[in-house]
């Protein structure tokens, strides 16, 4: 049961932990405008080797400060680059006065985000800091949850986003109330800035400074990743399209290439990742009314009580699937994934059925085309799969306490604030999907009812069929066999199973993307499923060939990362998988 919002609230937005008397107000304030300090900005990241050419800092109406172009900039052309030593990162962290408390505390050593928060806090507190230039055009507030009134949020009750923002409040003033305690007590804490000021207000403002602007980069080895915020990129603004920025490790950089031509004059936009907008409002303060990546969430899972359980699992398994997950539903066409349709077949298949596919012919091989919508179970199957989603679609319409049409109502209303409305478009939009999951949800029963009555022969599996497998888009299809190590080799040369493998892909048509890796890092990682399995996991970058710059892997579910290749095998533990794909700064 949800906690009642005035248990959260104390007045104003603000947020504090029962019996803990919190401090108000921001504790280092500069003088003058946030717009005053972009000169200096953009004079210390000359002096820094950033590149500062072809764009200027520009406050844009509607979406604020951003970069606009002053020059025409042809797409993926490299305008932007920014050194590591411009770089706050938990790394930098380490090496600064908060560094003494970072050995000791196993909290900071755990969340590299509350790293960087304090990091940032005391930098802002020290007048020599040397990102005092980056510091002073940060904002003074910002548009997340934690900045919202009480009567704003409760435009987001009902909303799947609720809880996540109620435990963005109840973490956040957790945090503050542990690190106060921590600040005034432990003795590797006297030298910190912040132990004669350090108020709830400013942590809140740290934050929500992190939390819109924290990207992931390699450390300066190249053996893993860390947390960074990147001065004078993170003024670009949102929009659809593909990530275009990755990190050189040769030197030793992070670096933008245009998404698309500029003329002059226009504004330079980067795309952030496939945020949900609920991750949008949460995390980054703002709604995207043209997210072609929205979506919500739905529960599934085969009950373990049901007399097919074992059977539906053990299918499940076989295609990498967990019997029980969070799956999306999409704003796109179609609404659901191939790894939702295929645990959907699976989930209303008969025992008849669940058979053909565990020992059945050709049953591993089918196995593979379950989230195939070419290769229907039966239409049998099919009008339940579709039925069950559009009632369920239709029983979560119901939970919210208002319709489509009250939203839109109340969106037109004079004098809403933009928190209040914010929230409503959220509330909208997520209304908006599960009404078009229901539309299509109940033309495909109907299409496949007809499909059933006319007696239409079922679409069978072929080997032949393969190439429709790989030749499709990564998104519709599951991943297909590409190879498979026997245990003995498991412990074998990686780069030599990579050619091995690369050389497969192209052998199935995929040359062009092949001939494309550049320079590669090469990881080896195991990544257990929620149902239990291990597989060993090749993540390889992809750099374009007009981008100078070096992506690194990184080790990530499939439904999660957009492949141009992706070849997974589903017998643990001594499965590999390649995965092609370039840096996501999410």
């Amino acid at each position: 049961m949800c906690q009642p919002l005035k248990s959260f609230f104390l007045g104003g937005g603000v947020v504090c932990p029962r019996g803990f008397a919190c401090h108000f107000s921001i504790s280092v304030i500069f003088e003058g405008s946030r717009e005053e300090f972009f000169p200096t900005l953009m004079a210390w990241a000359q002096e820094s080797g950033a590149s500062c050419e072809g764009f200027e800092i520009a406050n844009f109406a509607g979406e604020g400060f951003g970069l606009r172009a002053t020059k025409d900039i042809k797409a993926e052309e490299l305008f932007l680059w920014i050194p590591r030593k411009m770089l706050m990162t938990v790394e930098s962290a380490k090496n600064s006065v908060l560094g003494p408390l970072y050995s000791q505390d196993r909290i900071l050593q755990a969340m590299g985000n509350v790293t960087l928060a304090l990091h940032l806090l005391c930098e802002r507190a020290d007048p020599s800091s040397p990102w005092l230039p980056y510091i002073k055009t940060l904002p003074g507030d910002y548009d997340t949850p934690l900045y919202y009134e009480e009567e704003e949020v409760r435009h987001l009750l009902s909303t799947q986003a609720i809880q996540d923002v109620l435990s963005q409040y109840k973490n956040t003033a957790r945090q503050y109330a542990y690190f106060y305690k921590v600040i005034q007590t432990h003795p590797t804490t006297s030298k910190l800035p912040l132990k004669d000021a350090f108020t709830y207000d400013d942590y809140r403002w740290a934050v929500s400074s992190v939390m819109t602007r924290q990207n992931q980069i390699p450390t300066e080895d190249g053996s893993r990743v860390t947390l960074a915020l990147i001065p004078l990129w993170d003024m670009c603004n949102h929009t659809n399209g593909l990530i275009t920025t990755g990190y050189n490790l040769e030197d030793d950089r992070c670096e933008c290439v245009a998404l698309q031509d500029y003329k002059e004059n226009d504004q330079i936009y980067i795309f952030y990742g496939t945020r949900s907008n609920a991750e949008f409002v949460i995390h980054n303060g703002f709604f995207f009314q043209e997210n072609a990546h929205d979506r919500v969430k739905i529960k599934l899972g085969v009950s373990k009580s049901e007399r097919l359980y074992a059977m539906k699992a053990e299918v499940l398994a076989r295609a990498g699937i967990p019997s029980s997950s969070i799956f999306a539903l999409h704003c796109s066409d179609p609404p659901i994934s191939a790894q939702l349709l295929a645990f959907l077949r699976v989930f209303c298949m008969t025992e008849e059925e669940l058979k053909d596919y565990l020992v059945g012919e050709h049953a591993i091989n089918k196995i593979f085309t379950l989230g195939n919508t070419e290769f229907p179970v039966s239409w049998d199957n099919e009008i339940k799969l579709w039925t069950f989603l559009e009632t369920r679609a239709a029983l979560l319409l119901q939970t919210y306490k208002t319709n489509s049409q009250d939203d839109q109502c109340a969106l037109e209303k004079p004098g809403l604030s933009l928190h209040s409305r914010v929230a409503i478009q959220l509330r909208l939009a997520e209304k908006q999907i599960l009404e078009k999951v229901v539309a299509s949800g109940k033309a495909k029963r109907l299409h496949f009812q007809q499909q059933q009555e006319e007696g239409a022969p079922l679409p069978r599996y072929e080997e032949s069929d393969i190439a429709l497998l790989e030749n499709a888009e990564a998104d519709d299809k599951l991943p297909i066999i590409l190879r498979k190590l026997e245990e003995e080799d498991e412990e074998g040369d990686d780069q030599a199973a990579v050619e091995q493998v690369l050389a497969q892909v192209q052998q199935l048509g995929h040359g062009g993307a092949a001939r494309d890796l550049a320079p590669l890092i090469v990881n080896g990682d195991e990544f257990e499923f929620l149902n239990g399995r291990t597989f060993h996991y090749l993540s390889i970058s992809l750099v374009r060939p007009s981008f100078h710059g070096f992506v690194i892997g990184a080790f990530l579910p499939t439904n999660r990362c957009r492949l141009l290749a992706h070849c997974q095998s589903v017998s643990p533990p001594t499965a590999f998988c390649l995965s092609i794909r370039s840096l996501s700064f999410t």
